[in-house]
């Protein structure tokens, strides 16, 4: 494997042996953005924002080992010959699907116990998600992960992207920014859109993100070149189709059903 040439560090800050690495600060400040955004919205759903960080308290560390769970899972082979690295989060293997399986598991757990309609909450919920996504994936770019082929030249942009995707001697496609950008165009579109527009329903907004993150992901991932493999299939691409399909059926469901009780009164 060719050398690492690094622009930026992917060390923060470091105070004697203790380190804070770019990677960590991404993924709270996302995090920490989500909460905020969920705390407000609430009221509008009749949701405490106590709860949002009740909840939040439990399902980031959920998700975090949701993460790496899945990340470990699919790269067993590698962890089986050095089980300690399972551990080092800080170098990267975070696993977004595993967080948001771990992350949803836990809401609807939740959402039970809480008495709260689990639409709603995840609702409530995609804004953030989406902002925290897209901040979490600049978390790859400081670790050089999360990136595509080799190409001639990244001309086109900055020059400490450029110079953070050269990776093993050649430019890479910078698939992190194309799926951060995806995810901050989906963000902006939900918080434009989701109180002007009429006749949305109670899982609508979580629908459009099944969708939205899907159809990105799947295209996006198609361009990595460390993806998780099983056998011949890119993972992700697999899950990211489940979304699409997922959030379809939740709306042609969610709008027959209402449109069925509304013909019955």
């Amino acid at each position: 494997m060719g050398q690492l040439f690094l622009a930026i560090s992917p060390i923060a800050l470091k105070l004697g042996p203790f380190e804070i690495r770019w990677y960590a600060l991404c993924i709270v400040t996302g995090v920490v953005v989500a909460v905020w955004l969920a705390m407000k919205e609430a009221p509008r759903q009749k949701i405490k924002p106590d709860d949002i960080l009740d909840f939040i308290l439990i399902a980031f560390p959920v998700s975090i080992i949701g993460a790496r769970l899945y990340y470990v899972l699919f790269d067993f082979d590698t962890y089986r010959q050095n089980p300690a690295e399972i551990f080092v989060i800080w170098h990267g293997g975070l696993a977004i699907y595993g967080g948001l399986i771990a992350g949803a598991a836990t809401l609807f757990i939740f959402s039970y116990y809480k008495m709260i309609a689990p639409l709603d909450f995840l609702d409530i919920a995609v804004p953030g998600v989406l902002v925290a996504q897209a901040m979490g994936r600049w978390g790859n770019f400081f670790n050089q992960e999360a990136f595509g082929k080799a190409v001639n030249s990244l001309d086109y942009l900055p020059s400490f992207i450029k110079k953070q995707m050269y990776i093993d001697n050649s430019y890479r496609t910078p698939t992190f920014l194309y799926e951060s950008s995806w995810n901050l165009i989906g963000f902006i579109l939900v918080m434009s859109l989701r109180h002007r527009l009429k006749g949305l329903k109670s899982g609508d907004i979580v629908a459009f993100y099944l969708v939205w993150y899907g159809i990105g992901r799947f295209v996006i991932e198609g361009m990595r070149t460390d993806s998780l493999m099983l056998g011949p299939i890119r993972i992700s691409q697999a899950l990211s189709l489940v979304l699409v399909v997922g959030g379809i059926i939740l709306v042609l469901v969610n709008h027959k059903i209402s449109k069925y009780f509304l013909n019955k009164q």
